[in-house]
């Protein structure tokens, strides 16, 4: 005896295929801009991954400068300008000031860790320290001189695209 299905539709009918889910604007937006084949916007990072990369960056410059070198010198500080440059390019908007910020802490870690050390002890580590900030200020103000300028100069930009999309 052979089995058949007690559906009165034909096979055809039954094999109709179910609507896709709805998506949501921005998901239409997204995949609308990558088939019309245009460039994605760049991440932006918060203010704690704006300082995570000035600390790394920093980090990095300041160990590699202390092994090749033995000395806390000219790849840190170029190792800061690098990173101040683009944190503060890749920061969002809403966090501006997390570029200048961050830059100038990181800075003074990567110093008390790599620096000079002027004696035994905490006291040795802080003259070491000052020492270190005196020396390198250069390459600290330079920095910090770039991260305040790129931050104020979106800062201006973005205002003013906002003034001109209002009227």
């Amino acid at each position: 005896m052979e089995y058949r299905s007690s559906s009165t539709q034909p096979e055809r009918e039954r094999n109709v295929a179910l609507p896709k889910p709805a998506r949501s604007p921005e998901a239409a937006a997204r995949a609308a801009r990558s088939q019309a084949g245009t460039a994605r916007t760049p991440q932006r990072l918060t203010a704690v991954g704006c300082g995570l990369l000035v600390l790394l960056g920093v980090l990095a410059g300041g160990g590699l400068d202390k092994l090749m070198f033995d000395s806390s010198g000219v790849l840190l500080g170029l190792a800061y300008l690098a990173v101040c440059f683009r944190a503060s390019v890749r920061v969002r908007s809403s966090d501006l000031a997390a570029a200048p910020i961050s830059g100038p802490i990181c800075f003074a870690l990567a110093l008390l860790l790599f620096g000079k050390n002027a004696g035994p002890g905490w006291g040795g580590h802080l003259i070491g320290l000052a020492e270190s900030l005196a020396l390198d200020a250069g390459w600290l103000f330079a920095g910090t001189a770039l991260s305040v300028t790129i931050a104020l100069a979106r800062h201006f930009s973005l205002a003013h695209a906002r003034r001109k999309a209002a009227s």
